[in-house]
């Protein structure tokens, strides 16, 4: 598993990783898996791994108070999910993380200084620091769709940004991702061609 790891950040890094670092990544990451419905953190408990995807599909979101789910991320195969903040700050997370299909993750932990170790791999900052300016901007930019733009507008992109999602999450999730009802969802896609979508 941690092969998977190894080859995402060469390709993600233009540092390279020497002996000395893989021997530290393959010490500091956990593998483990998750059955579907599996939790990986639930509301109220503090975020104690980052999980890197190596197969799988994964989502993060909250429950409101009529038991109505609403996903903020969405993860597949060599994306990373967790609650950054109550992972960095130990505090109670307010959200749900499961898994969605049979999912293998590797898990960096917090405690024993692991994150530090690893973020201190000249390829592994490299990485972050791209990853983080990354999210950054989608996040932007989906906040500022789900502001501006249209429930039509709003599917349209994740087509054509993220087509996975659609051959991954059944439609009442993608409809939550997108802010949208299901009922809505169901509408554009029979607008649509089906080529648009599966």
């Amino acid at each position: 598993m941690v092969t998977a790891l190894l080859n995402y950040l060469i390709k993600q890094s233009s540092t390279p990783l020497s002996d000395v670092d893989k021997q530290l990544i393959r010490k500091a990451f956990v593998p483990k898996q998750f059955k579907k419905r599996q939790f990986l953190l639930q509301e109220g408990e503090i975020c104690k791994y980052i999980s890197f995807i190596v197969k799988g599909a994964i989502r993060q979101y909250t429950v409101d108070d009529k038991g109505n789910e609403r996903v903020l991320n969405l993860g597949i195969e060599n994306w990373w999910m967790s609650d950054r903040e109550s992972y960095h700050k130990q505090s109670p997370s307010i959200y749900n993380i499961d898994a969605w299909e049979e999912t293998q993750v590797l898990m960096l932990p917090k405690l024993d200084g692991w994150y530090d170790k690893v973020n201190a791999i000249p390829a592994f900052c490299e990485m972050r620091k791209k990853l983080d300016d990354a999210h950054h901007m989608a996040m932007q930019c989906r906040l500022n769709s789900a502001i501006n733009n249209t429930a039509e507008y709003r599917y349209d992109e994740l087509v054509q940004k993220y087509p996975e999602f659609l051959q991954r999450f059944p439609q009442h999730i993608i409809a939550s991702y997108l802010g949208m009802t299901k009922e809505t969802l169901s509408r554009i896609r029979n607008q649509q061609p089906k080529t648009l979508h599966p």
